[in-house]
């Protein structure tokens, strides 16, 4: 079948042919991918940082929607042509950048109808993301303040919407040309990331906000100093800051799970949570979405690999 990936680490994107997938194991799905989603964390696994699947040359690709076409033994509630979602890690060999992808049961979900597939395909790593940030590392409750720096990305729009959706009150960092979407998913203040942007934060909430998000790369130190004393920093981008002024900090990389996933699908469905979709891509082009990802894309970016035209707008 038809991959797009890299023959060794390091190297371009490129398309070529690998064998086909076998029958799925025990606990396993075969899924026939329909629309795969494209994000920076692609990059690391191309040069070798994530090491996931492989070895090369392998398939590229983390998180993808499409339609199961065979349940190994032992699966239980998915069966051929349901539609679904997935993080399908660990990867038995290649990722979901190419036509069939074999994924752990446990990692999938089913996909909402209500839901486009290209936002589908882009939903399963910055939604897990978020809710393990927020949820599990930060405890969000009815109230809380929480700063979220990088709002104006997928992961960071998730972020905002899910803190809001959970009754935080959210102070939110991005570029001005995004402050009025990065509104309407909920924030109570959107501040520029290009000003002094964490002494504006302490002010609003008389001294620091209590919990804190950083999703912006080479922010983590930053985003601390608006962190209130004995407060709690959950960073998503590595590399986190030493600890101070009681400040517990924790490192967040995301982990598949479909029970969760299946939560945040819900959310997803009735529109509490929503993916921008800047553009999607034939497999071809996944070398050119890649680049458009990690220079910085206004939305996400997804790879079309299903049986019917791409969606109109799609490049």
């Amino acid at each position: 079948m038809r991959a797009a990936g890299v023959k060794a680490l390091g190297e371009p994107v490129e398309i070529f042919e690998v064998d086909e997938l076998g029958s799925p194991a025990a606990g396993e799905v075969l899924i026939d991918v329909v629309a795969a989603g494209v994000g920076n964390w692609d990059d690391l696994v191309r040069i070798g940082s994530w090491q996931i699947g492989g070895p090369a040359p392998m398939a590229l690709g983390t998180e993808a929607a499409g339609t199961v076409a065979a349940a190994g033994p032992g699966v239980a509630g998915l069966r051929e042509g349901d539609e679904v979602m997935t993080h399908p890690l660990p990867l038995r060999r290649h990722g979901t950048w190419a036509g069939k992808v074999l994924a752990p049961a446990a990692s999938v979900a089913a996909r909402p109808s209500e839901a486009s597939w290209e936002a589908s395909g882009a939903f399963p790593i910055p939604a897990l993301t978020a809710a393990q940030a927020l949820d599990e590392e930060l405890g969000i409750e009815n109230g809380d303040w929480v700063v979220v720096n990088g709002a104006g990305g997928v992961t960071g729009g998730l972020l905002v919407q899910l803190a809001a959706a959970r009754g935080a009150r959210v102070i939110a960092t991005a570029s001005a040309k995004k402050a009025a979407r990065i509104r309407d998913y909920g924030a109570s203040e959107v501040l520029d990331y290009h000003g002094d942007w964490t002494t504006l934060a302490r002010e609003i909430t008389g001294g620091g906000a209590p919990k804190a998000v950083n999703a912006a790369p080479g922010q983590e130190a930053t985003t601390l100093k608006a962190v209130a004393d004995g407060g709690s920093l959950a960073t998503i981008t590595g590399d986190p800051p030493r600890e101070e002024r009681g400040v517990a900090v924790s490192d967040v990389y995301v982990r598949p799970d479909g029970r969760q996933l299946a939560a945040l699908a819900e959310l997803l469905a009735d529109g509490t949570l929503t993916v921008p979709v800047a553009s999607v891509r034939s497999l071809d082009q996944a070398a050119q979405a890649l680049r458009e990802v990690v220079a910085g894309a206004d939305g996400a970016i997804v790879l079309w690999l299903g049986a019917r035209e791409q969606p109109n707008g799609s490049a």
